[in-house]
């Protein structure tokens, strides 16, 4: 005979901090996240040094698994590394159009954090030169004469897709910005870098 045991207070913070703090900002009080998980006030502390301690492991937890989302999103549309950058676009378009969509998690935690020496904002720089590397990557395999230009300028245009998919719902933002992306693919392969 199997036993299920019910998750701890660890894994029912995490899951209240990665709910709340989705859909309702980093500044989602103490309160509502004990609430919400169904523990007391010490269980946070014993498990996370505080708020901050929780808000940063809800950021690591999340980061590896879009990083994740990335990685078998281009997997997916097969070996050509100009499908794989596209197939990005498509994917955000994806998950934009779904009705839980609040923008980007990362964005949002670097706007609310207010200290710069937050960890937190370690962890989302440390998720974007990830992302950044995995476009860079795939960039150079297209034999891009600008790679780590372009890199940044596809993440630029993935932060300005999902910022504009929470604020000007309808505008089909991932459409314009995969747009944009393949004029930044189509380089012509002369120009220096």
């Amino acid at each position: 005979m199997t036993t299920r045991t019910a998750p701890g207070p660890r894994e029912r913070l995490l899951d209240a901090a990665r709910r709340l703090t989705y859909t309702q900002g980093m500044a989602v009080g103490v309160d509502a996240l004990l609430k919400a998980a169904n523990v007391a006030r010490r269980s946070l502390y014993e498990h996370f040094g505080g708020k901050d301690g929780l808000i940063v492991e809800v950021l690591r937890l999340t980061t590896a698994e879009d990083e994740e989302w990335y990685r078998l999103t281009m997997r997916g549309a097969g070996d050509d590394p100009r499908a794989r950058l596209l197939a990005v676009f498509d994917g955000l378009a994806e998950a934009i159009d779904t009705p839980d969509f609040r923008g980007c998690r990362y964005l949002a935690a670097d706007l609310a954090l207010a200290d710069p020496a937050h960890p937190g904002h370690a962890v989302t720089r440390e998720y974007r030169e990830c992302v950044h590397r995995l476009l860079e990557d795939e960039l150079r395999r297209l034999a891009h004469p600008r790679p780590e230009h372009a890199a940044t300028q596809l993440l630029l245009l993935v932060d300005g897709a999902l910022a504009a998919g929470a604020t000007r719902p309808g505008t089909d933002p991932a459409a314009s910005a995969r747009e944009l992306a393949e004029h930044v693919l189509d380089l012509p392969r002369h120009v220096a870098a």
